[in-house]
């Protein structure tokens, strides 16, 4: 995953635009399993959503598309950690009365100050972001670079440990990682999971803090795309640009639930190694097509 634009306030237009007749009910179907497939497998979303398109000759969706079917993953991401949302929660407010449940709150609290560095960056650069960051060139330079950090990580990092032993001090450095998930080609969880491992998580730990700590940024990017989605429909939005938003946020739901089950399966046992090779030859590819004017 790459992060969209920390709290996109997404003008009604952008979104009819995104949902327009040219892009009808399959394609959006198709760019919603591609988020949910991309979502939290360490590949970038981002990329995808800006790439898929670009090869099957549809156009660029556009930064508000990926913004608004982000929220079929974030309701994948809240149900399958429903319990651990809830504990945490809890844990959050009843930390100082109830001992046993101290753990847990500075865990939340520990999620809270990861989340920091990703507001102040998204609101910093903005502009940049917004307007500059969806070359297909820096996509795919991305997608390279970040596959050679995954496999030095790999390598090189020996984490044993689990998230509830994160200092803040880790807390707030893996912090740190998850900001640069705004360049796109990033990916969110690939450079929070590369920063959980050399910061000493294990690979199933780093991954499962690196969904949780997604959960704030997404949360608060989704509240202005529903906000969005409601200037939409009370500024004259079609049924068909509806169908398409649904169908897109459906297919991410779906798939984004199954896509966390495998990921946090397949770390358990396996490094990211395929990954990291996936992104090399996908960004090779892109940059060769792209250099060479057969994609834009």
């Amino acid at each position: 995953m790459s992060m969209p634009l920390l709290f996109p306030v997404l003008q009604a237009a952008d979104l009819t635009a995104a949902a327009s007749d040219s892009m009808n009910v399959m394609q959006a179907l198709v760019l919603g399993v591609v988020q949910g497939l991309t979502e939290y497998i360490p590949v970038s979303s981002t990329a995808h959503l800006r790439i898929v398109p670009a090869l099957l000759g549809w156009g660029d969706p556009g930064a508000a598309f990926s913004a608004v079917i982000q929220l079929g993953t974030l309701a994948a991401v809240l149900v399958y950690f429903m319990k651990d949302i809830q504990r945490l929660a809890l844990g959050a407010v009843l930390g100082r009365v109830q001992r046993h449940r101290q753990a847990d709150g500075l865990l939340a609290w520990k999620i809270a100050l990861g989340n920091v560095p990703i507001v102040v960056m998204g609101l910093a650069f903005k502009h940049k972001i917004e307007n500059e960051a969806r070359s297909l060139i820096l996509i795919a330079a991305m997608l390279m670079a970040v596959a050679v950090v995954m496999v030095l990580a790999d390598r090189l990092a020996k984490g044993r440990g689990g998230m509830t032993g994160l200092s803040w001090t880790r807390a707030l450095a893996i912090g740190l990682f998850q900001a640069l998930a705004l360049i796109p080609g990033t990916s969110r969880s690939g450079i929070t999971i590369v920063g959980g491992l050399f910061l000493g998580l294990e690979r199933s730990e780093a991954a499962r803090f690196s969904f949780l700590l997604g959960i704030p940024a997404i949360l608060g990017s989704g509240l202005f795309e529903l906000k969005a989605l409601v200037q939409l429909w009370g500024q004259g939005g079609t049924a068909g640009q509806g169908a398409a938003l649904a169908a897109g946020v459906a297919g991410a739901a779906v798939v984004g639930y199954l896509t966390i089950g495998f990921l946090l399966n397949w770390l358990k046992s396996h490094s990211m190694g395929v990954f990291a090779g996936y992104r090399l030859a996908l960004g090779g590819l892109i940059l060769w097509l792209a250099t060479a004017g057969m994609i834009q």
